[in-house]
Order: C-alpha cells, then structure tokens, then sequence
C-alpha cells in the first residue's frame, strides 16, 4: 500500500540546509500496523507527514496504493488526503468553538455527504468512542483523552483506510494513554492500516512492528 524508496528530505534555511531525511525506504503492507520510532530530530514526523501527503520528498520515490504520489495534481492530492488518509495529532487540532459532532462531521462536509448521511456517520463514530453523549460538548469541557477520542473519530469520518498518528498519546495520562491504545488496536484489527510515531516504547509495543530512524535514517 506504502511504498517510500531512498526518500529525501532537505530544508532550506537561507546559506543552510538541513537534511531530515537521508536515503529512507519504507514498504507497508495493507492492514498493517506499524510504530515509527526515534530519538526528536531524527525525521520521524518529516516522513509522516510525506506519507500523508502534507509534504514532498526532496529525492526518491513515493508510491501509494501503486500510484506515484509525485505525479498527482494539488486535487488529486487533497483528494487522497480526504479519503484515504486519516490524522490523528498529539495536540487533537481540534476547532475550539465547535462541538464535539461539528468537529467529527468537518471532512465529511468535502466529501459530498448529505446531512442526513453525516448526522448518522457521526453518530455511529461517537458511539464507536464511548461518547455519544457528549456530542454537543466543545473541546475545551472534554478531558485530553475524550478530544483525543473525537479526534480519532474526526480521522475516521470518511472511513479512510489509512490512519497516521503523530505521538497520538503524548499529552495524555497513561490510563488515556492505554484506552487510545485500545481504540487504535481496535481499528487495526477491523482492517485499518495504522501507522503511528511515537517516543514510548510501551506504545509502540501494540504495533506489529517497530521501525527505528536515527539521523534521517532507518536504522532497524
């Protein structure tokens, strides 16, 4: 589904350069659920994010579902984003003066949806993270770990095969922490590719496969 080959990643910054990512090769399988690790600076979110389409390698070749990401147009490309990728972030990103259902239904609002179809997709993803009665509640009356559920729901709204998670635990307490866990374990095992960068190992040890990067690199 995921195929990254001697990916490059090189940030300009005026006389200096920074190379993020040096040569990485990346192959993920449909349903596979895998832990990017590293130490910070190491690139783990600058390969994440040309995984999700949010940035372009300056070298190598990114393919996706045997399609070249490099070769789509800036549509073709949200496109993706929208249907077959969903994000979930450390910080939840999600719209403070929106409910907890206006968050979730937000993507679906690009994707043709009629309301009758959103209001129910809504409603199932609520029930599927424990928190159907808090849908008319804003971020900001929920705990860490409930805007991290809706965020998870958010990120499924149109029922992407694709989930990437950036430190999805790392603002939470470990009993957040594990309940987040047990939702993405959920997800993987009814099919969802799951992808996740993360600096604890704990987290990491619910994937089936961990891979490390140092310096830009794979290193295991």
């Amino acid at each position: 589904m995921i195929d990254c080959r001697a990916i490059k990643k090189t940030f300009h910054m005026g006389s200096a350069s920074l190379e993020a990512l040096r040569g990485v090769d990346l192959l993920v399988k449909a349903g596979e659920f895998i832990s990017i690790m590293g130490p910070s600076g190491s690139g783990k979110s600058t390969l994440m994010n040309i995984i999700g389409c949010l940035d372009t390698p300056s070298a190598g070749t990114y393919d996706l579902d045997g399609r070249a990401v490099a070769g789509m147009s800036f549509d073709q490309l949200a496109e993706v984003r929208n249907r077959k990728i969903g994000f979930v972030f450390q910080n939840f990103n999600l719209l403070p003066y929106a409910t907890a259902a206006e968050n979730i239904e937000l993507p679906m609002l690009f994707n043709g949806k009629s309301a009758r179809q959103r209001r129910r997709r809504v409603e199932e993803l609520l029930q599927q993270v424990g928190l159907l009665e808090w849908r008319q509640h804003r971020p900001s009356e929920l705990s860490g770990g409930q805007q991290q559920r809706i965020a998870i729901a958010r990120a499924l709204a149109n029922d992407p095969p694709i989930l990437l998670a950036d430190e999805p635990t790392g603002n939470l307490d470990s009993q957040s922490g594990e309940e987040i866990m047990a939702i993405f374990s959920g997800l993987w095992r009814q099919g969802h590719t799951v992808i996740m960068v993360t600096h604890d190992a704990g987290v990491a040890a619910h994937s089936q496969r961990t891979v490390s990067l140092l310096d830009g690199r794979v290193v295991t």
